[in-house]
């Protein structure tokens, strides 16, 4: 990256962090059973709300229980199970028109990340009806107030539920793009581990594995604050100790709740402090092949990490220390090259690869300029690099070997 473009975005990422104790952040509030929702219906008069959500929950019956406290309790619900894995621009306007012809006043959303985003979306076109998301898509452009929305994540993962950010991929230009904006932020947010239990433990592994990456980018990002870190170390051992167990017995009640309480810590980290080049690429990745993000992040995780080099060595030695995979006695390159095998042997011993298959090599320059443009000059990532460097990570990941 040449030094003009480097001072470009050190420069931008400084106002941002000297903005940042100014910004209207907040969190959701808490329930720890969707048990409580009817009573918070009620309380504000909702009448008809729309269930988002997608086939493979449905049809699985995950949300049955829920469907049936509604319908229990007098409220009607509308159900959406059409979103994607990466929701498109499609899902977000059929849902959207969906909402407003059952007259609905509330959005649940109820899955990963793919469904909170597409609920994020959709509020955000009844907001601004006469905005089409590609007008809304960026930071701080959707400023108005969008319905009631609560977050039920079945994955301990994305941190969807505490974030300011929804991403959509246009299936025609096989991109995606993020809205950013406070007003997304979901009003209630409900961590109940019974509805995780039925999550199958390859999207286990790699939800989880994406938790960790929010936690890792937020940590050692030059954006952080005393919350964030602290935030994200205990997201980080949260995750070290309870993934596996997890991934081996679905049915591990404390398992599962530590994974949705380290879920949602990363998730405000990485609100407030940002991400980095490992979402970027994994993002173009979605975009353009429809891999799916946890996958991609855990992929792409000890790459990019190694490539940052010794200006991440301090802190990837205290998250190693966190994990409890490194030692204080260590030197910070030693600690932080344990974290980063240990990180390469969690992957390998839940059945995450090593590498994706189809990539094409005449896609990658143009999935790194999108990269590119997606982490700078926003994310403060610790190392800056432009396109061209970029391009490494996708050769790296790439499985060739079938063609």
């Amino acid at each position: 990256m040449n030094i003009f473009k480097k001072v470009y975005c050190r420069i931008f990422q400084t106002a941002f962090r000297l903005a940042l104790p100014f910004l209207p952040y907040r969190e959701p509030k808490i329930y720890d059973s969707i048990n409580r929702l009817p009573k918070r219906f009620k309380d504000s008069n909702i009448t008809s709300v729309m269930l988002i959500t997608d086939a493979g929950i449905r049809n699985a019956g995950i949300s049955r229980q829920l469907e049936n406290l509604l319908e229990e309790n007098e409220i009607k619900c509308t159900v959406y199970d059409k979103t994607r894995a990466n929701p498109t621009v499609q899902n977000v306007e059929d849902a959207r028109s969906l909402y407003l012809r059952e007259k609905c006043e509330c959005l649940i959303a109820f899955g990963g990340g793919s469904s909170m985003d597409c609920a994020k979306a959709v509020g955000a076109r009844i907001a601004y009806p006469k905005k089409s998301l590609y007008q809304l898509k960026g930071v701080l452009r959707v400023l108005r107030k969008i319905p009631p929305l609560i977050a039920i994540p079945t994955t301990a993962g994305t941190g969807s539920e505490v974030t300011l950010a929804a991403v959509v991929t246009d299936s025609e230009k096989q991109h995606k793009y993020t809205l950013m904006d406070f007003t997304l932020i979901p009003r209630y947010a409900v961590l109940d581990p019974r509805v995780t239990f039925s999550l199958p433990p390859h999207l286990t592994a790699t939800t989880g594995m994406d938790a960790l990456t929010h936690a890792v980018e937020a940590y050692i990002g030059r954006s952080t604050t005393r919350e964030t870190r602290r935030k994200a170390l205990e997201a980080t051992s949260l995750i070290f100790g309870n993934i596996e167990k997890a991934y081996a017995n679905g049915q591990d009640y404390e398992a599962r709740a530590n994974m949705l309480r380290a879920a949602y810590l990363a998730g405000i980290s990485f609100s407030k402090s940002y991400v980095g080049y490992i979402h970027a690429v994994a993002h173009s990745l979605g975009g353009k092949y429809n891999v799916p993000h946890g996958l991609a992040n855990s992929v792409l995780m000890p790459i990019v990490l190694e490539a940052y080099g010794e200006t991440v060595y301090k802190k990837l030695h205290k998250l190693g220390i966190a994990a409890g995979v490194s030692s204080e006695n260590d030197t910070h390159e030693v600690g932080a090259k344990k974290f980063i095998n240990a990180i390469k042997e969690l992957n390998k011993r839940m059945g995450i690869p090593e590498k994706l298959t189809g990539i094409e090599k005449k896609d990658v320059p143009q999935m790194a300029k999108h990269a590119d443009k997606e982490a700078n000059p926003l994310y403060p990532v610790p190392k800056l690099m432009n396109a061209k460097e970029l391009e490494e990570f996708y050769d790296r990941v790439a499985d060739r070997s079938r063609r």
